[in-house]
């Protein structure tokens, strides 16, 4: 069951990428054509997930909303994972006071709330989408690099990591072939926990405003967008929500799959 579990949730996911890199194939029209006269209609077949209050088609900002929030998640998490893994390498294979002081640096950006941070950071350096980016790669690498670093702590002291040492082997090749690759396995795994937080980091920017702007749309602003006409006109939260819920499982069962 959680095999087949794994396999669906990779299909849903090769999908929403798939969907989202080719969003002006499998759209019909455009996310920001407003049409005033046909504003706020439920869903139908001209209009398969219904329009917003301006008259555009929610299908169509859902699939351009999947483009932008995947690629924030993606990239972001990327980012995070380069720098995060370089910098505990570089901390728990050196060791002694050089990894003191690096990983009380990991501390004292870990006390603060990541959500707390990348707002401040998107104060500073101005919202959208460089911004998002920006905030969410520079709060992001902690976790990955407190991992990495366990995990070399442990890799050194294999027996096989001390033989190539005592053979004479140079500390960049030893790096490379005999630590890196061991570490790999379960940074690939938080890989697949740390896409799905900063989708929801950025959809929670976006919807309080400091995210992306319209007429630009990510699940974030389509659900800041519903949420104030939910009651009157449910189709606009419940769509987005939906795809936005979905993805997250779906992140969710790939993440235990593989660690699995």
């Amino acid at each position: 069951m959680a095999r087949k579990l794994t396999i669906l949730s990779a299909a849903f996911l090769v999908l929403i990428c798939f969907f989202a890199i080719f969003a002006p194939f499998v759209t019909w029209h455009s996310y920001d054509e407003q049409n005033l006269e046909k504003r706020l209609q439920p869903p139908s077949f001209q209009f398969v997930m219904g329009t917003d209050s301006l008259g555009r088609d929610l299908y169509s900002r859902v699939v351009y909303g999947a483009r932008a929030s995947m690629a924030v998640g993606i990239v972001t998490a990327l980012v995070s994972l380069l720098f995060g893994t370089l910098y505990g390498v570089l901390s728990g294979y050196m060791g002694g006071r050089m990894d003191h002081w690096m990983m009380r640096v990991v501390d004292v950006v870990y006390i603060f709330p990541s959500l707390l941070l990348a707002i401040l950071v998107m104060v500073w350096i101005g919202q959208g989408l460089f911004g998002i980016l920006l905030a969410l790669s520079l709060v992001g690498w902690v976790h990955q690099a407190r991992l990495v670093r366990g995990q070399v702590l442990q890799i050194k002291t294999l027996l096989h990591v001390e033989a190539a040492k005592a053979l004479g082997m140079g500390r960049t090749r030893l790096l490379l072939r005999h630590v890196l690759p061991l570490v790999w396995s379960p940074v690939v795994v938080s890989l697949t926990y740390q896409i799905p937080q900063n989708i929801i980091s950025e959809s929670f920017l976006s919807f309080i405003g400091l995210g992306l702007q319209p007429p630009l749309s990510s699940w974030g602003t389509l659900a800041n967008e519903g949420w104030r006409g939910m009651q009157s006109y449910p189709h606009l939260i419940i769509f987005p929500g939906l795809v936005l819920f979905t993805t997250m499982l779906a992140f969710q069962f790939l993440g235990d799959g593989l660690r699995d």
